[in-house]
Parts: structure tokens; C-alpha cells; sequence
């Protein structure tokens, strides 16, 4: 199947209730109908064909209608997270070209007009227009463009719109890798359409009844794909503005839920809100990703309480939900993730990741793979796109694996130095850029550690000449620019860093840096 987001939209049931919030619900003939006016608002402001919209927004019916009215005009929507702040969101304005920002001014009293301010001029960007989704408070300062009412676009008249290829591109999602500023994974509208086709016959979206509860972001892969899962499976998608545990419970409960994907520490807060010895009795399974060490044995306490968890696997670049462990797998495989891929063209192979030779079963190596729900492209960034892929056609997923002979596999850790902070893939370069950027630091180097059960980012700095060095200081320089997640757990000053000679030039010791940041902990206590 190779459709365009306007024929996956066509196929929804037109009475289904789709998706909604507490204060706000969508069938399929209402989520069709506004994204067209939507649609037909956004040409009205000069929208065309491969225009870049930002949607910095909560989980809300209006995410949905707006990614697909930019469908509909090969527009391209770029997901923003709502944690994210002035340097992140410069970074991807700046790099991607928005021309229109959807935001919402009254989420959770974000001033978001305040964090635009703060971006610098290091990373000029051109919104003609801001997008004001709900009511709009007064701001402390003017938003960027021209402000347009989401609801002056919902109520625009319906027009016909163009026939988009299929092979368009539709979504841009942000993820960190090995450089300072993450990349730009871009999906066509044939791959997320088919994906979740996919994704809902493998995860039972499409069965009788099936209720999904949204709880993920959207404005990430992994929400994302579990939501366009539970359209295209017919399935009613219950959405919470962000993950709070007792209303999951609640929602769980009263709403009889049938399915729900998140992180082991979801799960395990969730289950924190009720004494009940077998609570939630309609969820079928909690498909989920490991971020926190600390909760390794999740899988067994759910169980013992008659909650059935299920290791999963995906990223930006194949999409979320790639993968799933087989229902009827020992716990002791459920709980990893990996499993097997929902697509049946998919493939899977294990190479070593240093002579590059094709592993057996149950020996552990870089997980490769492909199928139809790969990426296009890093927008903006070709050679990157290159190195990705092998000479005959796979991802080089930088995690690492191994086959089972039942033909599935399981997910063992990452390679490499990108860190796993917040539930969120973060490189350590991007973090060091902004510490680099403090006049009061000459240089700067980011380290992951799990500490009292927690993953952590730590960061040791050399103190330049221009004051003297200030944990707190530097720790609020990065909260004003970075995520929250992102802001090392602590900072300490070096005078210089290990390093060690070799072939290749002089290297810092990050196994050593990661021995000292724990040392330094534990010394604080």
C-alpha cells in the first residue's frame, strides 16, 4: 500500500470518536473536516508545497487537525517539544526554515513569547506568522509575525486542495546523535500512512473495542506513532495534555482502556496511585521502553499485579513501534526490548561493529535493519543521510543486539556516548556547546551516569579566565537554554581533562571522566 495522508484520512470511520481530551473530542468526520479548513486557512496565508510549519504544542485535537491540514498541502510539520526552550527552539526554527509557528499560549503558564526573546541572533529565524492554539493570556513579550487565531483557520470555507504524492515529505522529527546539534529525521507521507496500518494490526489497535490512552507526547516519535496507530486501527485514542499519573489511572479505570505505550517509570508511577491487588483489569498489555535502570524489575511487579508489560523497539529514523516482543515470549525476553518488527518486509541483521561481518544468533552486535517505515532523509543534511545506510540499504542503528532464533530480537543497550536522559536520546556535544557558549568556561565535557538508580548527565568544566567558577551560575545558564532534562545533575570543575595519546591525535578519557563523576557523588553525600 503507498497512499497520501488524505487517503489514510479518508478510510477513518466518519462516527468513530477517534481521539479527545477532557474537554474536547474528535470523530473521523470532524478530524477530515477541520483539517481541510485548516488546510485551506493555511494556503490562504501563502502556504505551499514543502513549507516548513512548527507545532510547539501540548497533546490537544489541533496537533492532529494541523499535522494533517500541512499533509494535505505538502507542507511539512515540524515537531517542537514543549520542553524545549530558547536555544533548542532557535536551533530548530533557524535551521528548518519555519515560516509559520502553532503554539499555545495558555499551556501550563508557559511564556513563550519570553523564550523566543531569548533566543540569540546567533540563530535568526524568518516566522511570518504565529498560530494561537486556545485562549491566548496577555504576554510579557510580543510573539514573532503576525498572530492568526487557530479558530479564524478551523472555520475557514472548505476549498479543494491538491492531489500530494505520496512520496511527499511530511513530518520532521529531532533527534540527538553524535554532534552538537541534532538531526532532522524526515518521513514521507507513505511511510507514516503504512506504518500505521502496520503498527495497529501487529498491536491489536484494530481489534474490538480497542481504547488507547495517549499519555506520550506527540510531539515525539513515540507518541506520535502509537496516535496514527490508533486512527488507523479505528481505535479511540483518549489524550492527556501531559503524563500525569493519576489521571492515567483514572482514565485507565473509568474509560476501560485496552492499550498503552510509555516508559517503565510511566508504568511504575502509575501503579504507585492504587493499593488495588489487580488494578486496571481492561489493558490488555502496557507496551514499553526501559529509560531508567533503576526500575529493572517493572516487568515482574506489573505482572504479579496482573498488568502484562511488553518490551518494544523504534526511533526516530524507522519510527516508533517498530518492533514488539511476542505476547507469549518468557518474561524474561518480554521484558527486554526488541521483538518482532510489526512490518513483515522488515529485516533485521546483526553485524559486528568493527569488522562489519554478518552475526549468528544470540551473539551481540549493532543492530542493522530496514523496511518501509525508514526515514527519507535528515533534512538539510546529506552526507549525514549517506553515512546512515550501508552500501546495500541498511540502517546503521548505533544500538546494540542480538538475533533470537525465533526471529525476533532483543535491544541491549546503546553504542557509543549519546546519553538517555528524561526518556529522551541526548548527545553530549549538545550540552557542551552551551556550557562552551558561558564566558566563564574555557572547556567543557558531558558524561551519562546512573546514580542513586537514575540516569544522570554530569559535567566537568576548565574555568576560563573571565570569573570564577559557580556550579549554580553555570547550572541555571543551561536551564535558561536547554531543556530540563538536559541540565547536568552536577558541575565540576577540572583544571584539565584525562586524556591519552593515539593514533589518531590525543583523546579524552570518558571512562574516566564517568569513574570521577561517580567518585565526586559520592563524596558530596
Amino acid at each position: 500500500m503507498n497512499e497520501n495522508l488524505s487517503a489514510f484520512l479518508s478510510t477513518l470511520d466518519p462516527a468513530r470518536v477517534l481521539s479527545g481530551t477532557d474537554d474536547a473530542f474528535l470523530t473521523g468526520a470532524a478530524l477530515r473536516e477541520n483539517s481541510q479548513r485548516v488546510a485551506a486557512g493555511l494556503r490562504r496565508l501563502g502556504v505551499q508545497a514543502g513549507d516548513r510549519i512548527g507545532l510547539w504544542l501540548p497533546n490537544t485535537p489541533e496537533w492532529l487537525e494541523l499535522f494533517f491540514a500541512c499533509a494535505q498541502l505538502a507542507a511539512i510539520a515540524v515537531s517542537i517539544n514543549t520542553r524545549f526552550r530558547a536555544h533548542e527552539v532557535g536551533d530548530i526554527l533557524q535551521r528548518s526554515g519555519c515560516k509559520i509557528l502553532a503554539l499555545s499560549p495558555g499551556f501550563r503558564a508557559l511564556d513563550f513569547g519570553a523564550i523566543l526573546a531569548q533566543i540569540t541572533s546567533a540563530q535568526s529565524y524568518d516566522v511570518a506568522y504565529t498560530v494561537l492554539v486556545g485562549p491566548a493570556p496577555s504576554l510579557s513579550v510580543p510573539l514573532p509575525g503576525v498572530p492568526i487565531a487557530y479558530v479564524d483557520l478551523r472555520t475557514a470555507v472548505l476549498e479543494p486542495l491538491p492531489v500530494v504524492p505520496a512520496e511527499t515529505r511530511c513530518v520532521i522529527f529531532t533527534t540527538s546523535g553524535t554532534t552538537s546539534a541534532p538531526k532532522f529525521v524526515c518521513h514521507t507521507q507513505a511511510a507514516v500512512a503504512l506504518h500505521a496500518r502496520e503498527v495497529a494490526a501487529h498491536f491489536g489497535f484494530d481489534g474490538p473495542n480497542a481504547r488507547v490512552l495517549q499519555a506520550l507526547p506527540l510531539c515525539g516519535v513515540f507518541g506520535f506513532t502509537q496516535a496514527l496507530g490508533a486512527l488507523a486501527g479505528g481505535a479511540s485514542l483518549f489524550m492527556l495534555p501531559v503524563f500525569d499519573a493519576q489521571a492515567s489511572a483514572r482514565l485507565l479505570d473509568e474509560s476501560s482502556v485496552t492499550h498503552m505505550c510509555g516508559s517503565d517509570e510511566m508504568m511504575d508511577r502509575i501503579l504507585e496511585t492504587t493499593t488495588v491487588s489487580r488494578p486496571f483489569q481492561s489493558l490488555r498489555y502496557f507496551a514499553y521502553a526501559s529509560f531508567n535502570p533503576a526500575l529493572e524489575d517493572i516487568a515482574e511487579r506489573a505482572f504479579a499485579r496482573g498488568v502484562v508489560m511488553r518490551g518494544l523497539y523504534g526511533m526516530s529514523e524507522c519510527q516508533a513501534l517498530f518492533a514488539l516482543q511476542r505476547l507469549d515470549a518468557p518474561l524474561a525476553i518480554r521484558r527486554q526490548g526488541g521483538g518482532l518488527p510489526v512490518s513483515p518486509s522488515a529485516r533485521i541483521r546483526i553485524v559486528d561493529p568493527e569488522s562489519g561481518d554478518v552475526l549468528p544468533h544470540d551473539v551481540a552486535g549493532e543492530i542493522q535493519l530496514r523496511g518501509p517505515s525508514l526515514f527519507k532523509e535528515y533534512y538539510g543534511d546529506p552526507e549525514a543521510t549517506a553515512r546512515a545506510f550501508t552500501a546495500d540499504g541498511y540502517f546503521r542503528t548505533g544500538d546494540l543486539g542480538y538475533l533470537r532464533s525465533a526471529g525476533d530480537f532483543c535491544f541491549l543497550t546503546r553504542l557509543g556516548d549519546v546519553l538517555r536522559l528524561g526518556g529522551y536520546l541526548v548527545s553530549p556535544l549538545e550540552i557542551e556547546l552551551i556550557l562552551d557558549q558561558h564566558p566563564g568556561v574555557s572547556a567543557s565535557q558531558v558524561v551519562g551516569v546512573t546514580y542513586a538508580g537514575r540516569p544522570a548527565a554530569i559535567a566537568f568544566v576548565i574555568a576560563g579566565s573571565a570569573m570564577k567558577f559557580d556550579e549554580k551560575v553555570l547550572r541555571d545558564w543551561c536551564a535558561t537554554l536547554l531543556a530540563g532534562y538536559k541540565v547536568p545533575q552536577r558541575i565540576f570543575s577540572l583544571v584539565e581533562f584525562p586524556t591519552t595519546p593515539s593514533a589518531n591525535g590525543t583523546k579524552i578519557q570518558r571512562t574516566l571522566l564517568r569513574e570521577l563523576a561517580l567518585q565526586r557523588l559520592v563524596g558530596a553525600e
